[in-house]
C-alpha cells in the first residue's frame, strides 16, 4: 500500500520456501493480542499473486530470490535475514533495534526504529516492522531517483545462540520490574515533564553543546498538570514563553503562555489556544509583520497555521496546511525563498518519533507537497525535531530528539548539509552533554530568543 501510494507499480509473488519457524513468538503475540489486538507481526493471509512481467526492482522478503539480472533489495533485522531471528537477537543481546537494506548484497540504507514500549512484544514488533516498511519505501524512492548508493557497513555483531523462549522470559520479567519501579517513582502522575528557563548573555547550549553556565529555573506547576515543549519569542521588547500545558484531568494538551516579568521570572502560564484534540509543540514565529503558530495536532490528522489576532492571547485558524497526516513536531525553515517543514510522520503503526518526512511550499500558506525521497530518515536519535532551527554561520542546525533508550531521553544538534528538490542530507547529530545548569538526565526541547533560553525534560 505504501509503495502504491508513492506511485510505484507493485506486483507480488510467493517464493517457494517454507515460512520461518517462530512458534514462541507467535504464541506471545497471540496472548498479547487479547489485550492489544493483532500486530504487524501476527500471522496474516498471503499477499495476492500476480504481475509476472519484468520488474525494475525485486524486493525479496525471504532471502531466497535468484539473481536474474534484476536488482534485488533485501532486508536485515539486527543482523539476521528473518524477523523472528532478529527479534530473538534483540532480546538476547539487549541491543537497540537496527535494520539494514542491501541492494544485491551491498548495504544502501540503515534504520534504527524507536521502541515506544519495551515491555509488550507486540508493540515492539509494530515499531520495528513499521520502521522496516518506511525503510523499504525510502529505498524504493531513492532507487527510482538514482540516489540509492552504498553506505558504510556497521561492524558485524556477535550473534547470540539460543531459542526465543529462553531469552524472552527473563526479558519480560525484567520489564515488569522496571515498569513497577517507574510507577512507584511517578506516584499518581502517569507521566511528568518540566520546563526550565534562564537569562544569559553570550553562548548558550546550542553553542557550547553542554548544559553548563547559568543555572536554569524550573517553571513551577501545581501538580495537577505539567508543562512541556517550550518556545520563546521576543515582541516589542518583552519575552513570551509558549508551552504545551497538559492537565491530568482532561488528558489533552492545550497551548498556554507566560510573560517574563521585570524581576526576570515567568509567572503561571494561561491558556490561549484549545481544541477538541491534543495540542503541543507551539512553534511561534514572526512572518511578514504578523505572528503565527504551528502547533502539533497529529491526533486530529491535520496541521494548522494559526495567526495571532491579538497577541499573545487570541489566535485564529488561518490555514489548514495538511490533512489526513499524522505529522509530529513540524518545524519550519525558510530557505532560498521556499518554505520547508521537517517532522516525523506516523503511518498507522509504529513510533511517532523515528521517521522523518519533509514538505515544502512556495509560500507559508502552501500548497505543501511531500519530498520525492520521503521518508528521508528512520532513526530514533536523528528524526524528531526538538526546537526551532538554529543558525551556525550559514548552516541551519536542527535540534533533534534522541529516543534511543526512552522518549525524551536526550537531544542532539544536527547540521543540514543539503536541501533541495532532489535530496535532504543532515550531518550526524552532536549530542548535548549534561552539565550543572540542569539537574535532569537530558533535555527534550531547546529554544532561545534574545537572552532567554528554554529547555524541558522528563521530570
Amino acid at each position: 500500500m505504501r509503495l502504491n501510494a508513492a506511485g510505484h507499480v507493485v506486483s507480488s509473488c510467493r517464493a517457494p520456501t517454507p515460512a520461518p519457524i517462530a512458534r514462541g513468538l507467535d504464541i506471545v503475540l497471540e496472548v498479547e493480542s487479547r489485550r492489544f489486538g493483532p500486530s504487524l507481526a501476527s500471522p496474516s493471509d498471503p499477499l495476492p499473486s500476480g504481475g509476472s512481467g519484468p520488474a525494475d526492482l525485486v524486493i525479496d522478503l525471504t532471502g531466497t530470490a535468484a539473481r536474474l539480472g534484476t536488482p534485488v533489495l533485501t532486508l536485515e533485522f539486527c543482523g539476521h535475514s528473518t524477523f523472528p531471528a532478529g527479534m530473538t537477537e534483540m532480546l538476547a543481546s539487549g541491543r537497540l533495534p537496527e535494520l539494514a537494506v542491501r541492494l544485491d548484497g551491498v548495504t544502501v540504507a540503515r534504520g534504527r526504529p524507536m521502541l515506544s514500549d519495551r515491555l509488550w512484544l507486540s508493540r515492539s514488533c509494530n515499531d520495528l516492522l513499521a520502521g522496516a516498511i518506511s525503510l523499504v519505501a525510502q529505498s524504493a524512492a531513492r532507487f527510482s531517483a538514482g540516489e540509492l548508493v552504498p553506505i558504510a557497513d556497521s561492524p558485524a555483531p556477535i550473534l547470540r545462540n539460543g531459542g526465543f523462549v529462553r531469552h524472552y522470559l527473563p526479558f519480560f520479567c525484567r520489564g515488569l520490574i522496571d515498569r513497577a519501579v517507574q510507577k512507584l517513582r511517578l506516584g499518581r502522575r502517569p507521566f511528568y515533564w518540566q520546563v526550565a528557563y534562564r537569562l544569559i548573555d553570550g553562548p548558550g547550549v546550542a553553542e557550547t553543546g553542554q548544559l553548563d553556565g547559568t543555572p536554569f529555573t524550573v517553571l513551577p506547576d501545581d501538580g495537577q498538570r505539567f508543562y512541556a515543549d517550550p518556545f520563546v519569542i521576543e515582541r516589542d521588547g518583552r519575552h513570551y514563553l509558549f508551552v504545551e500545558e497538559f492537565p491530568y484531568a482532561t488528558g489533552r494538551g492545550v497551548i498556554s503562555v507566560a510573560e517574563l516579568g521585570d524581576d526576570g521570572t515567568f509567572g503561571a502560564p494561561r491558556v490561549v489556544l484549545e481544541e477538541a484534540h491534543h495540542l503541543s509543540y507551539p512553534q511561534v514565529f514572526a512572518h511578514a509583520g504578523e505572528i503565527f503558530m504551528i502547533p502539533e495536532s497529529g491526533a486530529a490528522r491535520e496541521l494548522v497555521l494559526y495567526r495571532a489576532a491579538q497577541f499573545p492571547d487570541r489566535w485564529v485558524r488561518d490555514t489548514v496546511l495538511m490533512t489526513d497526516k499524522d505529522f509530529n513536531d513540524a518545524t519550519l525553515l525558510e530557505s532560498d525563498g521556499r518554505f520547508w517543514l521537517f517532522g516525523t510522520e506516523r503511518f498507522g503503526y509504529g513510533s511517532a518519533s523515528d521517521t522523518m518526512t519533509v514538505y515544502s511550499a512556495p509560500s507559508l500558506r502552501g500548497p505543501w507537497i511531500g519530498h520525492a525521497l520521503n521518508p528521508v530518515a528512520v532513526d530514533h536519535s536523528a528524526a524528531r525535531p526538538g526546537g526551532a532551527f538554529i543558525r551556525w554561520g550559514d548552516a541551519p542546525v536542527l535540534p533533534v530528539q534522541n529516543g534511543s533508550r526512552a522518549y525524551g531521553g536526550g537531544l542532539g544538534l544536527m547540521r543540514l548539509d543539503r536541501l533541495d528538490d532532489f535530496d535532504v542530507r543532515f550531518a550526524p547529530p552532536h549530542p548535548i552533554g549534561p552539565g550543572p545548569a540542569w539537574a535532569r538526565a537530558g533535555i527534550h526541547t531547546l529554544n532561545r530568543a534574545g537572552n532567554v533560553e528554554v529547555v524541558d525534560s522528563a521530570g
